[in-house]
């Protein structure tokens, strides 16, 4: 099986497309610290203290998000339900075909259980508790 013009093309334009990320990261470190140093000369000429500045940012970690393993779970669950769908009308009866995207099925499947397995009672999926229950009224 020999290659062709095109997966030459798809070949180049993913490696320009990866090469290019990376440059506009340096481009924007390199300018990043070009800011610093221009900060730094100007406090200096005016005599004032030097700003600290840290070379790389600290990102901030925010808690993990609850509700993306039950979105990510219906998305995943619907498109290879619905591709099985369409695969097994389209494709005639005696391809096999129409099971390809049974695992992307079962791994949403897999992330709807593991949110409502890992559900702590007494907690909606908002993080929210419910009201306690009021008892009953004797008789």
């Amino acid at each position: 099986m020999g290659y062709r013009v095109g997966d030459g093309l798809v070949t180049l334009s993913l490696a320009g497309c990866i090469i290019g990320y990376l440059y506009m990261k340096h481009q924007s470190g390199q300018k990043r610290m070009e800011i610093i140093h221009l900060e730094r000369m100007a406090a200096m000429e005016k005599g004032i203290p030097l700003p600290e500045f840290p070379l790389e940012p600290s990102r901030e970690r925010r808690p993990p998000d609850p509700t993306v393993a039950p979105i990510l779970g219906m998305v995943l669950l619907s498109l290879s339900v619905g591709t099985m769908i369409v695969l097994s009308l389209i494709l005639e009866s005696s391809h096999g075909f129409w099971v390809a995207p049974l695992p992307f099925a079962f791994l949403g499947v897999g992330l709807i259980a593991y949110h409502y397995l890992l559900a702590k009672p007494g907690v909606n999926t908002s993080g929210e508790r419910f009201p306690a229950r009021r008892p009953r009224a004797e008789r």
